[in-house]
């Protein structure tokens, strides 16, 4: 999907990964890419996942964070040179969605198209955690082995 340009498989990805789903959470957000990638790709993966997944949930897909800036893909780097390439690059894009969110007990869900080491969502997570939101539930279409350190 994600290197062949078929984007059009999200729909019949998510729902295989919706039977699996007990208790969605409402707000389904995605892995931003950074703008460079996104022009060359054509698309985000993850966010076509994430407002599929949404729609056939009943939830609602939000674009919470942005990429800050470019980095290497983390296909082939070990778990320590994908948390450091990652360190710092991702941020809320609009603060005023993050005050809807994080109100009482809040659950988000973060789509990623594949959870190699956890490095990208990790970061994420922190993002969200910071603002107060109470459950985080990950969701991805495939786990990969982690690469040798």
């Amino acid at each position: 999907m994600k290197y062949s340009g078929q984007f059009w498989l999200s729909r019949d990805l998510v729902k295989l990964l919706a039977n699996h789903i007990e208790q969605p959470a409402p707000i389904i957000t995605s892995v931003p890419l950074h703008w460079r990638r996104y022009l060359h790709r054509g698309f985000n993966q993850s966010a076509l996942l994430a407002d599929a997944l949404a729609h056939e949930l009943n939830s609602q897909s939000l674009a919470l964070f942005r990429r800050q800036r470019a980095t290497p893909t983390q296909q082939g780097l070990s778990k320590t040179q994908r948390q450091n390439n990652l360190r710092n690059v991702f941020s809320f894009r609009n603060k005023d969605v993050m005050k809807v969110i994080a109100k009482g007990d809040a659950h988000v869900a973060i789509m990623d198209d594949v959870v190699t080491t956890g490095s990208t969502v990790y970061q994420l997570c922190q993002l969200l955690l910071e603002v107060g939101v109470k459950r985080i539930d990950i969701y991805c279409i495939c786990r990969t082995p982690e690469p040798a350190s």
